[in-house]
């Protein structure tokens, strides 16, 4: 089902894990969001490539439209930490980030990740309700605190706030 628009429903966008030939659209899709910090493309190319089973892109037509890269902390592998997710802004689907954070989340938790970590920036509200909403679905108690200070950080870059919860008991199937 296409919008009104002429855009793809979230039922026609595919969620799968990179391959390293997506590593040039996801790269140029974090430049463009204006709000990520963008790596390297070889940073890119190691992450579609190493990190694939912990990293999904959303695709429709043959264009990514968003991805979600992230990892499982050495430290403690039953966390899953989400690095970067970055949707496009020249084609918007409703309701795709959720999807892709909920689908990444149903991956990891099905391989053996019982928590959820990811750090957001205390001025993007957008992505603070998108994890507020995600935690509620996963019934976990939202815990929030400060991971890397401005200072720590350097260049001028904000505070980055951990919001953490449990996928353990989640309420769906």
């Amino acid at each position: 089902m296409t919008s009104v628009l002429g855009e793809p429903s979230v039922r026609e966008v595919t969620l799968r894990s990179p391959a390293v030939g997506d590593a040039a659209a996801v790269h140029d899709l974090v430049r463009r969001s204006g709000r990520l910090d963008v790596n390297t493309r070889y940073a890119y190319l190691i992450w579609c490539r190493d990190f694939a089973s912990t990293s999904l892109v959303a695709e429709h037509d043959g264009r990514i439209l968003g991805f979600v890269t992230g990892y499982r902390p050495p430290r403690d592998p039953a966390v899953y930490f989400a690095w970067q997710s970055a949707i496009d802004q020249d084609r918007p689907v409703p309701g795709l980030a959720f999807a892709m954070m909920d689908e990444i989340t149903r991956r990891v938790r099905a391989d053996g990740a019982r928590t959820f970590e990811t750090t957001v920036n205390p001025g993007n509200r957008a992505i603070i309700m998108l994890i507020r909403k995600l935690a509620a679905e996963y019934a976990g108690e939202l815990e929030i605190s400060e991971l890397f200070g401005a200072a720590e950080l350097g260049d001028g870059h904000d505070v980055e706030m951990l919001y953490r919860f449990s996928i353990e008991n989640p309420r769906h199937g």
